[in-house]
């Protein structure tokens, strides 16, 4: 793949996430970190994200504003051509260390250009066990 460019079945999966509101969980290497969580649609991570400001100050109110408008700009979908990728209950992992954050529904947005791999599903932490043994 070329510099800047865009692996085409990854865009076809965020393309089928925001015309047909599909979901997948995937993993990304971008720059070598992992970024694991669920693809959403564009115009639901723009919602999401304007939810998180409502009810505040006026400054959070017009940014609110702003998002919620993002949102149904993308929701149009009057671009045939898609440039970043949404994720919803997102991890973040660097080396072998707990992911961050690691609480919280978090969502995230990339570049589809900085994507240098993915795989389907999400990395999920084991639950660690007791230390007791069985005899």
């Amino acid at each position: 793949m070329s510099e800047g460019a865009k692996d085409n079945i990854l865009e076809f999966f965020v393309t089928a996430a925001n015309k047909h509101g599909f979901e997948l969980d995937i993993s990304l290497l971008v720059n070598g970190t992992i970024v694991s969580g669920t693809i959403i649609p564009a115009y639901d991570y723009f919602d999401s994200l304007s939810e998180s400001f409502e009810g505040g100050n006026d400054i959070s109110q017009k940014l609110s504003e702003q998002l919620s408008e993002a949102g149904k700009s993308a929701e149009s979908g009057n671009s045939e051509e898609v440039h970043f990728i949404h994720l919803k209950n997102t991890r973040i992992y660097c080396g072998d260390s707990k992911p961050t954050p690691s609480k919280g529904k978090i969502l995230w947005r990339g570049k589809l250009s900085e994507v240098d791999s993915f795989f389907l599903g999400k990395i999920s932490e084991t639950k660690s066990s007791s230390n007791s043994k069985k005899s």
